[in-house]
């Protein structure tokens, strides 16, 4: 076959196809404009069955909003449950546990004697002290508490707690003085105490031995 011939036959080919597929663009555009077109209808259909329409009218009441209840502090509650059971009453007395002599001093159930001559004679050094002088009754309970906790923390055996001889008291009575001992007497952290010496303090002050940390 000739070339020219060959060309002509591939152009025919070439324009069948291209009338082919324009045929098929033709056709898919005329599909999607007769679904817009029904779906047009439809939508107006709808809207004159439903006639007009208007936005509903919110209800006229308030909506109360609960409060949630607040989180509880477990930290600060296991706090107030240790100060509950390390809270020092003013009922227990141990005068009938003191030793009967000049010292008047103590010492825990299970402790020899040979400490508290120890602690009378100064054998242990005195490492720290607080002094309660001036304060009430419930500030000097609160103080002792807070300064024991601590010297355990801080490894201190040997303290000294200043309770005054009651001179500056209403009728000169050392009340203070006795309420020390009997707090005293209620720590675990406290093995033994006894008035200090003359130098330490004497009768004004007691020398408190503590329970290693």
């Amino acid at each position: 076959m000739p070339a020219s011939l060959k060309d002509f036959a591939g152009l025919k080919s070439l324009q069948k196809d291209l009338k082919t597929r324009e045929e098929a663009r033709q056709a898919t555009e005329a599909k999607r404009l007769q679904a817009e077109k029904t779906a047009q209808l439809e939508a107006d259909l709808f809207r004159r069955s439903i006639g007009e329409v208007a936005p509903l009218t919110p209800p006229d009441k308030i909506t109360v909003m609960t409060p949630r209840p607040l989180p509880i502090a477990r930290q600060h509650l296991a706090d107030e449950q240790a100060a509950l059971c390390e809270s020092l009453s003013d009922e227990f007395t141990i005068d009938t546990l003191l030793d009967t002599d000049e010292a008047l001093s103590y010492a825990r159930k299970g402790i020899g004697s040979d400490v508290v001559r120890k602690l009378r004679r100064g054998h242990w050094l005195i490492q720290s002290q607080l002094d309660l002088h001036g304060m009430r009754t419930d500030e000097a309970r609160e103080a002792l508490s807070e300064y024991l906790r601590t010297a355990i923390k801080r490894g201190l055996r040997c303290v000294r707690i200043i309770h005054g001889k009651g001179l500056g008291s209403v009728n000169k009575e050392p009340v203070l003085k006795h309420k020390v001992r009997n707090w005293l007497a209620q720590k675990d952290e406290v093995i033994a105490f006894c008035q200090a010496r003359a130098a330490d303090g004497g009768a004004g002050a007691l020398v408190v031995l503590l329970r290693a940390s």
